[in-house]
Order: C-alpha cells, then sequence, then structure tokens
C-alpha cells in the first residue's frame, strides 16, 4: 500500500486530489495539509511513501517545505503540483529535492501514475521518454538520487543518467 500526503492550500482541490487516489486499491492517504507548515509536521510524524504537495501556498511555499522535508528525511519523495508550466518551477523543485513535478491539468490516470512511478522510483529503469510519460531520471546536481516526472508538451528527451537538466 502506497502512503500519500496531499497539500494544497485550496481545501476543494486538496479533497478531491485525496479522494481520487484514494480510489486506487493500492493507494491510501493518510492525511491532507492546507499549508507547507503543516505538511513539514505530517511528514516528520506519519513518514508517507509520498507527499503531493502544491509550489503555490501561503506562509511555507511548496518548495521550502519540499526543502525542509527532505533535509530531514533523505528518502523523503514529493511529488510537486502546480497550475505553471514554468522551468523555473521545475528546477527549484528538483533543486529542493523533490523527486517529481507535474501539472494540475494532467490527466487522473497521470496523476495516480505519478504517485506510483514516485512510491517506487528505486525499481524504475528507464531510458529515452517522451511526451506525457511518466520516467525516473538523474540530475547532476544530485548524482546519488533518482527523480521521476511527467514530461511536459515544451519537454526535450531526458536519459536517465545524462545529467541535464533540460526539460
Amino acid at each position: 500500500m502506497i502512503r500519500v500526503v496531499v497539500v494544497d492550500d485550496h481545501p476543494v482541490v486538496c479533497a478531491g486530489m485525496a479522494r481520487l487516489i484514494s480510489n486506487e486499491n493500492d493507494i491510501e492517504v493518510v492525511a491532507t495539509a492546507l499549508d507547507g507548515e503543516k505538511a513539514i509536521e505530517l511528514d516528520a510524524e506519519l513518514r508517507p511513501d509520498v507527499v503531493l504537495m502544491d509550489v503555490r501556498m501561503p506562509h511555507v511555499d511548496g518548495i521550502e517545505a519540499t526543502a525542509r522535508i527532505v533535509a530531514d528525511d533523505q528518502s523523503a519523495r514529493v511529488l510537486m503540483l502546480t497550475t505553471f508550466d514554468l522551468d523555473d518551477y521545475v528546477y527549484a523543485a528538483l533543486r529542493a529535492g523533490a523527486s517529481g513535478f507535474l501539472l494540475k491539468d494532467a490527466p487522473a490516470e497521470q496523476l495516480v501514475q505519478a504517485v506510483r512511478v514516485i512510491a517506487a522510483v528505486d525499481e524504475a529503469d528507464i531510458g529515452e521518454v517522451k511526451t506525457g510519460q511518466t520516467a525516473s531520471f538523474t540530475v547532476d546536481a544530485y548524482p546519488n538520487r533518482k527523480f521521476a516526472g511527467v514530461i511536459s508538451g515544451t519537454g526535450s528527451v531526458i536519459k536517465q543518467g545524462a545529467g541535464s537538466e533540460t526539460f
């Protein structure tokens, strides 16, 4: 069972994502939070397999929360979500230690697939990927840490181990 914490400052979005992924037989939502500070507390307390985290939130945003979660737990896996298709957010999220990045307009099945990939990222061994695929990859700045994500329509191909931060 994949244990997930869902974090989004919009209560309806948070509840909707939690309900969506908890409908899967292999995923359990163990908690929800409306801000990054609460996400940090819940991660320390519950040690979920995946934290599904919104990027932009008041007080402690998702990028800062991710950095603090990963600093406390190097094995933490955070899947960042945003409505903004901006490279700056992707790079900031990965530098903070996020394991993946997904746009909120992704289809529901892609969100579920991304949670599964993030949870099993150590087992994933995917080379070249195409737009819309979920894949694992490495980044030069973090050679011993695998990342996972869904490549956006504006993205280029990432090769595992190629050391490219280009999306």
